[in-house]
């Protein structure tokens, strides 16, 4: 793979997209080579969570203007440019995107897209689409207004100006701000720690938080407590609780 590298260490797999000579623009070809990638990834009962990086420096930039530049709407929306990237973000496994510098555009939806952001005191958050005469167009009007607010939303989205990582975590956009040098190994850390739960209820857990943003409180809670319920059909279940009882550490399996 030219656009992204892959790292396998037990249950957690890094991805770093690199393009250092476009400041890791997201082209057509980095998302093919990331699904083609992450697909049996998703499906191995032995990952437990994914980590999402870039450089030390960047993070993304955005997506590849070069490449859409030319396009004509009758193109744009024959292809159904920036679909693909839903399947990104639906793949069941945990996405922690760790990032360091900035996080822009296309780059700042992609890190919406994980479940989890942990960021390094250099990053910098923004939907700047608007200085180009369009719009952002990978969910950031979408996520961004879920994660952080309307009024947040507005005054990134219309006047293209950016966020610092703090401003970010004090929105919501963030869940940890942490040292420049420490955001990887935070982002592994994390994810090892998500990894050795049992793969059923995390899958569920984030299922359940997913579906916090698109009903209403009393479906929600409905929704949480048919997922409650249904875990009692897992081995995990038995063995967590067993574990709980017996004071000592469970083994999970993901059955």
């Amino acid at each position: 793979m030219d656009t992204i590298k892959i790292e396998r260490h037990d249950r957690v797999v890094t991805v770093r997209l690199h393009r250092p000579h476009v400041r890791n623009a997201l082209s057509g070809e980095l998302l093919a080579e990331l699904l083609a990638a992450l697909r049996p990834l998703d499906a191995d009962p032995e990952v437990g969570c994914l980590v999402v990086t870039g450089s030390e420096r960047i993070f993304a930039a955005g997506a590849d203007i070069k490449e859409m530049a030319s396009k004509t709407a009758v193109e744009m929306a024959a292809e159904d440019y920036f679909a693909a990237w839903e399947e990104f973000a639906d793949l069941r496994t945990p996405k922690i995107a760790a990032v360091a510098g900035h996080a822009l555009g296309g780059g700042c939806e992609l890190a919406m897209m994980c479940d989890l952001v942990i960021a390094g005191e250099s990053a910098v958050f923004g939907q700047p689409e608007i200085k180009l005469g369009v719009i952002p167009g990978i969910g950031g009007t979408q996520r961004l207004t879920r994660l952080v607010g309307r009024a947040k939303a507005m005054d990134l989205v219309l006047t293209g100006r950016t966020m610092d990582a703090r401003e970010a975590e004090a929105a919501g956009l963030v869940s940890r701000v942490v040292p420049d040098e420490r955001v990887l190994p935070e982002a592994l850390e994390a994810a090892a720690t998500v990894a050795s739960y049992s793969r059923t209820a995390v899958r569920a857990a984030r299922e359940c938080v997913d579906r916090a943003l698109e009903t209403g409180l009393r479906d929600g809670v409905r929704f949480e407590r048919r997922v409650f319920h249904a875990l009692f059909a897992t081995e995990d279940q038995k063995e967590g609780m067993t574990a709980f009882l017996e004071k000592r550490a469970p083994r999970f399996t993901g059955r």
